[in-house]
């Protein structure tokens, strides 16, 4: 069961590495075309801005292999930046577009007094009974976030995780092979590593 972590200059690449690795599971770090459509799985970390990020995934053609990876149905687990190029533009680069391989909006999360923005630190989910991520995890368990947009997911039944910063969150969302957290399941402790194995059986 091999994982490849993709590798677009954008990514905390290592960290998600490690916790793979405490589980067990082989990963390699590649932008080459074959190994990532015949890995098992396949994982799109992320952090940094979303109009650079997408430019970087152009440069090594990536966006064509990520939705490759989407068509064949091969399981895809995008994390936080990651998350947010799943969908079809952000508030953050206006005009760049995503991957649109799922339908919402990433919006920046709004001032308020009292929050700080960047959101970072741990905050508790509230959990749909349906997230295959989360199986065998309690509502509210606590993950980690460091982020300064957030989705707002056009339908509904995708979302399996939400988390309150002054808005609704979408925390993470599934639909079909396609899988996606905004905060850092690498980061998250037990919990955390609990969502990858998860994804493991998805």
């Amino acid at each position: 069961m091999m994982v490849a972590i993709i590798d677009y200059d954008a990514g905390n690449l290592k960290s998600v590495q490690k916790a793979f690795q405490k589980l067990g599971v082989p990963t390699v770090i590649t932008r080459d075309f074959q190994t990532i459509l015949h890995a098992d799985r396949v994982v799109l970390p992320g952090v940094g801005s979303f109009g650079t990020a997408m430019e970087q995934l152009k440069k090594y053609e990536l966006d064509k292999v990520i939705r490759e990876v989407a068509e064949q149905k091969q399981p895809l687990l995008g994390i936080c930046l990651g998350l947010q190029l799943l969908f079809e533009g952000s508030e953050e680069s206006g005009g760049v577009e995503g991957l649109s391989i799922l339908d919402g909006s990433i919006l920046r999360i709004p001032d308020a007094e009292g929050l700080k923005i960047p959101h970072i630190g741990w905050n508790s989910l509230s959990l749909r009974a349906d997230g295959r991520l989360f199986r065998d995890i309690a509502d509210q368990s606590y993950v980690y976030f460091v982020h300064s947009y957030y989705l707002c997911a056009k339908e509904e039944q995708i979302v399996k995780a939400s988390t309150e910063y002054g808005v609704t969150i979408h925390a993470s969302v599934e639909w079909e092979n396609v899988a996606a957290c905004q905060f850092h399941p690498e980061k998250s402790s037990a919990v955390g590593l609990k969502i990858l194995e998860n994804f493991m059986t998805m």
